[in-house]
């Protein structure tokens, strides 16, 4: 804008006959109404310094050219970037001060042109429209960076929970089953020698979760483990029964679409790893089947049951209950018939 401010007041003062003293003080004063909206000074002095200079111009009787657009432009420069109780007011009182020397400049002639009327409302309108825009503009930004922040957020809260559901869980299972060898170490070296090898595959898998998250983070393209579902909940028992804890599966759902499976996995798992490290149960169960078109999750112990609700679920109860949710489920976590606790997820069989 200032190069056009510049070019077109030469032009449009050359045009009128001005000498080459008036054409310089023109164009002097035309950018010196520009140069506020760039240069690091308070927003209420760029736009002070930008009305007076555009008052001058007017009143100095010069042609008319770009000069229009100047305080339009400071003021779309100062309202992007400032609080719209300090720019309105400044704006404001510089536009009505360009806007009656147009005036004044009309009086001077002896006769109100209808020109310089139309000029002093059309400048006074197009400095609202700049800082309407402005403020339009800002709001947009600031919108796509609170979208950025919250989308970042959730990146990491998905990060954390996938670190929480496979590595936690490979972390537990190890425990249990160093646990278990430890305590057959001497009287069954074959249980001993299972239970390790099923603490070297699992400690395995884990590992791998841990450099796809951790790849992932870095920003690298990291090879996306394929989702588990329905058909993985066998192996998943398998290798927490080899921790000593008696787990049944019963009923039977093997034909949902692959989101929803994969959910009932990550519930699951979740469920029997808090059986794992908090219940101190000795049997699990975990039921599967299908009611009225939805897919009914229930995993019980015979443990000392655990968080239900409230700040002391931790990280494992929300991040089921986020997880449900986000495919349209519901979540009840509550005390077992007896003794234990109930983890059920109500999943649609379709979605």
């Amino acid at each position: 804008m200032l190069i056009v401010v510049l070019f077109g007041t030469f032009a449009a003062n050359r045009e009128a006959g001005a000498g080459h003293g008036e054409v310089l003080g023109a164009v002097l004063v035309a950018a010196l109404a520009v140069v506020p909206g760039v240069l690091p000074v308070r927003p209420e002095l760029a736009l002070l310094a930008s009305g007076l200079c555009t008052a001058v111009y007017f009143g100095a009787g010069f042609a008319d050219g770009p000069v229009f657009l100047a305080l339009p432009t400071v003021t779309f420069v100062v309202a992007l970037r400032t609080r719209s109780a300090r720019w309105i007011p400044w704006a404001a009182g510089a536009a009505l001060v360009a806007a009656g020397a147009l005036l004044s400049r009309a009086l001077a002639t002896d006769s109100i042109r209808t020109q310089e009327v139309w000029q002093a409302i059309g400048l006074v309108a197009v400095v609202a429209a700049a800082g309407a825009v402005a403020v339009a503009v800002s709001q947009l930004q600031a919108s796509r960076a609170d979208r950025t922040a919250r989308a970042a957020t959730e990146e990491r809260l998905r990060m954390a929970q996938d670190l929480h559901d496979g590595v936690g869980h490979g972390l537990a299972v190890i425990a249990m089953q160093a646990g278990v060898a430890l305590h057959v170490l001497d009287r069954d070296p074959d249980k001993a020698r299972a239970s390790l090898e099923a603490i070297r595959a699992t400690s395995r898998e884990s590992l791998d979760a841990l450099r796809t998250e951790l790849g992932r983070m870095a920003g690298r393209d990291a090879v996306r483990r394929p989702a588990r579902g329905i058909g993985d909940l066998d192996a998943l028992i398998e290798r927490v029964r080899a921790g000593g804890i008696e787990v049944v599966r019963t009923g039977g759902a093997e034909v949902v679409d692959e989101r929803v499976g994969e959910v009932a996995y990550a519930v699951t798992q979740e469920a029997l790893t808090n059986v794992l490290r908090h219940a101190e149960a000795t049997r699990a169960v975990v039921d599967l089947a299908l009611v009225d078109g939805a897919l009914v999750l229930t995993v019980t112990d015979d443990g000392r049951g655990g968080p239900t609700s409230g700040k002391d679920e931790g990280m494992g109860i929300p991040g089921m209950r986020a997880r449900v949710a986000e495919i349209g489920g519901t979540l009840d976590v509550g005390p077992a018939d007896g003794s234990g606790l109930r983890v059920r997820a109500t999943l649609p069989e379709h979605l």
